[in-house]
């Protein structure tokens, strides 16, 4: 499918409907359609992505700053439909063969309302594309842009159901402030909220997004993570036991065991054999995640890094350990430490850990640990924003369909 989106400007240039802008034409790069972007401040942000310069798109236009100066005092000017027939020409042209064309901001805003009267024209003409309003703002319901609004054209165009358009905004109190603006049915606008790019964010390396993606880590609620070498003395059976009674109260719970197997110990196949029997008989295959199933050398310190701060919580069973770094490197992350009770363990973490005896009952620790993690706010948050706000899983849950609307009007 081909698909324009507009915007007075795009990247380099700083702002949130820029950045939106540029995330969405990315993602529908992405599922193979054929994009472009039309604005007019900016440059290619996606080589995939064929930039079209219009230059009265851009809100800051001199001609467009001196349409605006009149029509903020209620003033229609004489340059203004010559303005509206230019932009409509132009942006018939460009258009032609486009199925989908993506208005963000510019029909809901005074920034540019030749624009917008060129956009509404290019709406009701036969084989035009489908026109989708992306509504980040409101001009008519900020309070700071009031007095530059008045009744009658081209500034009700900005409160006015468009016929033959999709409504979209990016959230419940736009949807309501847009039902009470056009007095139409919820039903008319559709809701499609902003995301976060994780990867990006998170500063996670191509090597761990892959195994993040592979694994399907961001569906974990939650995450816990076990970085040590596969060697009888961690326990490990021990975690397989406690997530396994977590998983009634948490069934989506993951837990990622980090490290290969120990090197000097042929015994440590034999009890990694016994690891991996001990998670089939516990029903835990898709749950507990051996990283050493798909990487035979240790991670470098810098993936390690990334999978502190993807968890939710370290578990760390251990029978015997020296020193115990996975505390210290919980602790930077500022994810709980739930690990069991021996002297090197607790003469680092003192009284900001959780400790259990190794030789505890799995149901005793999982419900210690489940008790916090429910009364924590702010494990819910990262779970939330983690399953529900990742550009990938609004692309596919709400935008492709929004997408498909688009398509059947054609």
């Amino acid at each position: 499918m081909r698909i324009d989106l507009l915007h007075y400007s795009v990247p380099p240039v700083v702002g949130g409907v820029e950045s939106v802008l540029a995330q969405h034409a990315s993602l529908m790069a992405d599922a193979g359609h054929a994009v472009r972007a039309l604005a007019g401040r900016g440059e290619q942000f996606d080589k995939r992505v064929q930039l079209i310069p219009v230059p009265l798109v851009d809100s800051r236009h001199p001609e467009i700053l001196k349409i605006k100066s009149s029509l903020d005092q209620g003033h229609i000017p004489l340059e203004f439909e010559g303005t509206v027939r230019a932009l409509y020409e132009v942006l018939n042209e460009i258009t032609a063969g486009t199925e989908i064309l993506i208005a963000h901001n510019v029909c809901s805003l005074n920034k540019n309302l030749p624009l917008t009267a060129a956009l509404f024209q290019l709406s009701q003409e036969r084989g035009a594309p489908h026109l989708i309003l992306w509504h980040h703002d409101l001009a008519w319901t900020t309070p700071r842009y009031r007095s530059e609004l008045h009744n009658g054209r081209p500034w009700e165009l900005l409160r006015m159901d468009w016929p033959g358009t999709t409504q979209v905004v990016v959230s419940e109190l736009r949807r309501q402030e847009l039902v009470d603006l056009m007095r139409v049915t919820p039903e008319r606008i559709i809701v499609v909220p902003n995301g976060l790019d994780l990867a990006r964010f998170l500063k996670l390396e191509d090597h761990s997004v892959g195994l993040v993606k592979e694994l399907e880590l961001l569906r974990a609620d939650p995450l816990l993570l076990l970085p040590v070498r596969i060697t009888p003395r961690k326990n490990i059976e021990l975690a397989l036991r406690i997530v396994a009674d977590l998983r009634g109260d948490f069934p989506n719970i993951k837990l990622v065991v980090t490290g290969p197997l120990g090197p000097h110990n042929p015994d440590n196949i034999r009890y990694f054999e016994r690891l991996l029997s001990l998670r089939q008989e516990l029903g835990l295959i898709g749950t507990v995640h051996f990283l050493a199933e798909y990487i035979s050398e240790y991670l470098p310190d810098r993936i390690i890094a990334d999978f502190y701060r993807l968890a939710d919580a370290l578990l760390l069973p251990s029978r015997e350990e020296g020193f115990g770094i996975p505390l210290l490197e919980a602790g930077l992350a500022g994810i709980p430490i739930f690990c069991s009770d021996i002297p090197p363990l607790r003469e680092l973490a003192g009284d900001h850990a959780l400790y259990f005896s190794a030789d505890s009952r799995p149901e005793d620790v999982a419900d210690q640990i489940g008790r916090l993690l429910k009364s924590s706010p702010t494990y819910a948050m990262r779970v939330r924003v983690r399953s529900q706000y990742s550009w990938e899983q609004v692309y596919r849950e709400r935008i492709e369909p929004v997408l498909q609307i688009g398509s059947r009007s054609n």
